[in-house]
């Protein structure tokens, strides 16, 4: 790779807080930066989407604005709302006073009455910390709540009626996440990047884990990720993910493990599958023809 490669550099800083990203997803980051434009990273869960806004923004000093989206969620509790308290003390207390209905609302519908949710607070923050915005498993959100977030991501503003429209003044770097759960409308995908994550090659979970879990040993890193392979290449509902395995590895590490051993499976597999049928089909089969066909073998 060329030297003082750019795309390289954020890998290596992405790298310094245990990350490990691969050269396409450093790419469409960096591109994203130059850009100025929001990503949206897709995937199974457990692959490390969110984890990507964490370490972007600790590589830049940034402060993480996370919106964990769900069914229902509205707009008061993403954008903004009003302190109606504090705004009806105000009323009660002008009116003692005596004051014109004019000034009155002009006053009470001003910033010191605003309730910054995290849209809001990407877009219009209270200091001049960088900000990375998460807006986590969009896919989870109803298509109304996609139109709200059109505007933002392709203008960097939010139109607030009794105020008006707020302009980053420095745009925050938006990430979104999502685990196709349903189909996201192509008017959101257009005003992204776009990067698929996939589950990663063993090599590269191996790195992964060494990073977060440098305590434990080679040979129980590496039968770990060769053990979780074989089992998403399996027919079990819900295949492990990168989150899984570290969970996993840190549990054999615990219990003292320096090696996978095949007691401490059995015993442990909750931590790693996650769906009733499938540790009864794990459970069920073979153990010894399961134990070698998933690599566990004893140390030299």
């Amino acid at each position: 790779m060329p030297e003082g490669d750019p795309v390289t550099e954020l890998s290596d800083r992405l790298a310094a807080t245990g990350y490990i990203a691969d050269r396409p997803l450093a790419m469409v980051l960096y591109l994203a930066g130059q850009l100025q434009s929001p990503v949206l990273l897709e995937g199974e869960p457990g692959v490390g989407k969110t984890a990507v806004a964490e370490a972007l923004a600790a590589t830049t000093g940034a402060r993480l604005v996370r919106l964990q989206c769900y069914e229902g969620l509205a707009a008061h509790h993403a954008l903004y709302e009003w302190d109606y308290t504090r705004q009806l003390l105000t009323i009660r207390m002008s009116e003692a006073r005596g004051e014109p209905g004019a000034a009155l609302e002009s006053s009470i519908f001003s910033e010191q009455f605003l309730i910054r949710r995290p849209l809001l607070e990407a877009i219009w923050p209270g200091d001049d910390r960088p900000v990375v915005l998460l807006i986590d498993e969009i896919d989870r959100a109803d298509e109304e709540f996609e139109a709200l977030l059109l505007e933002l991501l392709s203008q960097f503003q939010i139109t607030i009626p009794e105020i008006g429209t707020i302009t980053a003044a420095r745009r925050p770097a938006i990430i979104l996440t999502a685990n196709r759960s349903r189909a996201l409308s192509d008017a959101l995908r257009r005003r992204c990047l776009y990067h698929w994550m996939p589950f990663p090659g063993i090599d590269r979970e191996i790195a992964i884990l060494h990073a977060r879990q440098p305590g434990a040993t080679t040979l129980l890193v590496q039968q770990t990720c060769l053990f979780v392979d074989r089992i998403r290449a399996g027919y079990y509902r819900k295949a492990p993910g990168v989150s899984e395995t570290l969970d996993w590895l840190r549990a054999l590490t615990l219990l003292g493990a320096r090696q996978i051993e095949p007691g401490l499976v059995g015993e442990t597999i909750g931590v790693l599958l996650k769906d009733s049928e499938d540790v009864r089909l794990f459970t069920g089969q073979d153990h010894e023809r399961v134990y070698r066909e998933y690599g566990v073998r004893a140390a030299p």
